[in-house]
């Protein structure tokens, strides 16, 4: 394998897991408060997708400048997390927080679908594609390997100020104390006076809106199509049952090495290219069943 597609595949690599960390990010700050795991999380990667994919189409039609792009993309995130996580923390969620765990997987993988067909009957099955903020943005030279900025600094950066932002106010702030205290323990938040219903819905609206900041972000380097919030909702559950469940520090190493290994995998071996972040996880889970990061008494947040 040449050098040059050495570099290729470790830019390729990073760029794909600051998305795959987004996502993971999100839904392991749900399960890490709530402790549920929300099938439904891929849909907001999805919406947010498309819903910056339109709103690009639409600003480019009027003659907006690209640079607009920099803000429609957190925009869309936003709209999305709000309007779809808030609807579906405050009437579906909070009806199962305290059911069977099956039933809350069963009960959010039914939102998937639902939120599936409602993709289908708004985009409908034509491929949607606006890249230009990344011709905007240009390119850059690395080791002799022509990278777009947008892959190369952008994505990467937005995902470590994420991180940095979320641990910090987790850590430093009184609601960040709140959201940590409720993840620890619901009923003596309450009895500490911690109003959780808010906390929850917060916190729910939050992940789905770093799930849809991922899809948004990635509505200018894929086109996207129905059954894509499917794939990375597989992927990110990868990354989170490998850095061990409620684990935000340990979400960032296992998508580095999912995006890494997938993106080698591209160059090298092609054929098992789906199954390699699969493999990984099933090998750590053989050799530490509560992932690479969790440990007996840890935190969840």
């Amino acid at each position: 394998m040449p050098q040059e597609l050495y570099i290729l595949a470790v830019l390729d690599g990073l760029s794909y897991a600051a998305l795959l960390f987004l996502v993971a990010l999100g839904m392991t700050l749900v399960f890490g408060v709530m402790n549920i795991i929300n099938m439904a999380h891929g849909s907001f990667y999805a919406l947010g997708g498309y819903m910056a994919a339109s709103l690009g189409l639409w600003a480019s039609s009027m003659g907006a400048s690209p640079a607009w792009a920099l803000l429609i993309l957190p925009l869309s995130a936003v709209i999305v997390g709000c309007l779809f996580g808030g609807l579906m923390e405050t009437s579906l969620m909070r009806r199962i927080y305290s059911k069977d765990p099956i039933l809350q997987l069963l009960v959010t993988f039914s939102a998937f679908m639902i939120f599936e067909d409602l993709q289908r009957l708004v985009w409908g099955t034509q491929p949607y594609f606006v890249s230009d903020i990344v011709n905007y943005l240009g390119t850059a030279e690395v080791l002799g390997i022509t990278y777009t900025r947008y892959q190369l600094m952008l994505l990467p950066g937005i995902s470590l100020v994420i991180f940095i932002a979320l641990r910090t106010f987790l850590k430093f702030s009184n609601l960040g104390r709140q959201i940590v205290a409720v993840s620890h323990n619901r009923e003596v938040s309450t009895a500490l006076g911690i109003n959780v219903k808010r906390i929850s819905l917060l916190t729910f609206v939050v992940g789905s809106i770093l799930g849809a900041l991922a899809g948004a972000l990635a509505s200018p380097t894929v086109s996207w199509v129905p059954g894509i919030g499917g794939e990375m909702i597989v992927l990110s559950f990868a990354v989170v049952a490998t850095a061990g469940l409620g684990q935000i520090e340990g979400a960032l190493v296992a998508a580095i090495l999912i995006g890494l290994a997938r993106s080698f995998s591209v160059y090298m071996l092609p054929e098992i290219e789906v199954l390699v972040p699969y493999l990984i996880m099933v090998l750590v889970l053989l050799f530490r069943p509560q992932g690479l990061f969790a440990v007996a008494q840890a935190r969840r947040v």
